[in-house]
């Protein structure tokens, strides 16, 4: 990141500067109670495969598996989350992941498993 100041607009350009692996940290969603009491942590960068609840927005108290993260737009797509254009064709809708809670992770990856036993 560029700087410390506390200036909105070079927090701002911070953020859009920001190289994608810090990025990635920005895409943390809140673990729901079971999670957070099984593995100690409040909340977890976002990935493709973990199941989310969504607790804000016209999709509110929907839950689906994330299908793509965007690390560039700073946006989740959800499965089931759709909008219909004005030619009835159907494209996902971007949501932020501050507005979604983790329900259940994927652990395919041994990573991430080492991250959550620390």
């Amino acid at each position: 990141m560029r700087t410390k100041s506390k200036q909105p607009r070079k927090q701002r350009l911070a953020m859009y500067e920001a190289p994608l692996h810090v990025r990635r940290k920005f895409l943390s969603a809140p673990l729901s109670k079971e999670l957070r009491e099984k593995y100690g942590r409040r909340s977890l960068p976002v990935r493709k495969g973990d199941t989310v609840r969504i607790l804000r927005g016209d999709f509110k108290g929907k839950e689906g598996k994330v299908t793509a993260v965007d690390l560039k737009r700073g946006v989740i797509f959800v499965d089931g989350v759709v909008v219909a254009k004005a030619d009835l064709s159907e494209v996902p809708r971007p949501v932020h992941p501050s507005n979604v809670m983790i329900t259940k992770l994927d652990l395919k990856d041994k990573w991430r498993a080492r991250i959550l036993e620390k």
